[in-house]
């Protein structure tokens, strides 16, 4: 159905609830508040509700020494420079994988040689990824670009560091910082300090919502954000390091998509691009924009458009339904008087 036949549906929907004439009902969508005429493009997207915002999902290559002082300068200089191809591309907000300013490997923090045992965070060079992260924070204000970012967040030692991503916010201020929650055995053995809730912020009217690492493997996180209202769950991991694995956390991320009618921005490490490359899904659980299959930093940038047809039932009409069934939809109408209901073993 093409733009003008949607539109020209919900004119016809709206003349037959209100028993206005086809022309009065026009008159609805195509007058703006202040009584100045619209222009079709504005009045189809007062149609269809309006929320819409260009989302970049980047891939990048991951430093897992947080002693090597170069490899760290060399991680925030690309996300700066994906960032600037981001904005020239027009995204409002852009999406980077798990550890993108460091992914610290578990062997090379292991305080134990030769084996992996608990992390020695006193290794990882804490004023030079400040120095780099504030770069970022100040050039996102520049661009006028949300920037979500995959970093260590440092405690006050002995305690463990969060594993985070940090929202900057088109000003350049830290906004809020996720820190994932369900962790890996090694992570929440040796590394991490698990996190304790979740983090929503919202772009242009459109809501979105943080995770992380390895969990994409638990429904249930996905499902608590729809329930807060999310349009988008930005999901950004280093993937699951065996490649036999790596296309379940895309498939487990387009089903969780469709089950519950909101886009996943899906960042992964550039090391599995030609595996699982980064991109965004849409709520009908298709992939509406993603990189090529490469190794390379990479990033494609997606549009979320909540009245576009092919997302259109997704969003609208299954997602409401869906969340009324689940309150106890059903219960005033169970059968609770007929033996038939209640006979399980016969035809």
């Amino acid at each position: 159905m093409t733009a003008n036949k949607r539109f020209k549906k919900r004119v016809r929907s709206r003349a037959a609830k209100t028993g206005e004439s086809y022309t009065a009902a026009l008159r609805h969508f195509r007058t703006a508040s202040g009584g100045a005429e619209v222009s079709q493009q504005q009045t189809e997207a007062t149609a269809r509700g309006g929320k819409r915002v260009s989302v970049a999902v980047a891939q990048t290559t991951l430093a897992d020494d947080p002693r090597d002082v170069a490899a760290l300068r060399a991680a925030g200089a690309q996300v700066r420079e994906l960032m600037r191809e981001a904005a020239g591309a027009g995204a409002r907000l852009l999406l980077f994988p798990e550890g993108a300013m460091c992914a610290p490997n578990k062997r090379v923090m292991s305080s134990l040689p030769d084996e992996v045992g608990p992390s020695d965070w006193s290794r990882f060079e804490w004023d030079v990824l400040r120095e780099e992260l504030t770069a970022v924070a100040k050039l996102a204000g520049e661009l006028r670009l949300w920037t979500v970012l995959g970093s260590v967040h440092r405690l006050t030692p002995p305690n463990r560091p969060h594993n985070s991503l940090y929202v900057i916010s088109d000003r350049g201020t830290v906004e809020g910082r996720y820190d994932e929650r369900l962790l890996s055995k090694t992570k929440v053995t040796y590394m991490y300090a698990p996190g304790a809730a979740t983090v929503t912020f919202d772009v242009d009217g459109v809501r979105f919502g943080c995770l992380l690492g390895m969990e994409v493997h638990y429904p249930e996180l996905f499902a608590a954000y729809e329930q807060q209202g999310v349009d988008c769950v930005l999901f950004a991991t280093t993937g699951a390091g065996i490649d036999d694995w790596e296309k379940a956390f895309a498939t487990e991320a387009q089903g969780l998509a469709a089950a519950n009618g909101m886009w996943v921005a899906f960042a992964a490490a550039a090391s599995q691009g030609t595996i699982t490359p980064s991109g965004l899904i849409g709520p009908d659980g298709t992939w509406s924009a993603r990189c090529a299959p490469s190794t390379a930093a990479a990033l494609v940038v997606g549009g979320i458009d909540d009245g576009a047809t092919e997302v259109e039932i997704a969003v609208r009409y299954a997602r409401p339904w869906r969340r009324e069934a689940r309150s106890g939809l059903y219960e005033a109408h169970r059968v609770v008087a007929d033996p038939r209901s209640e006979a399980r073993s016969r035809f």
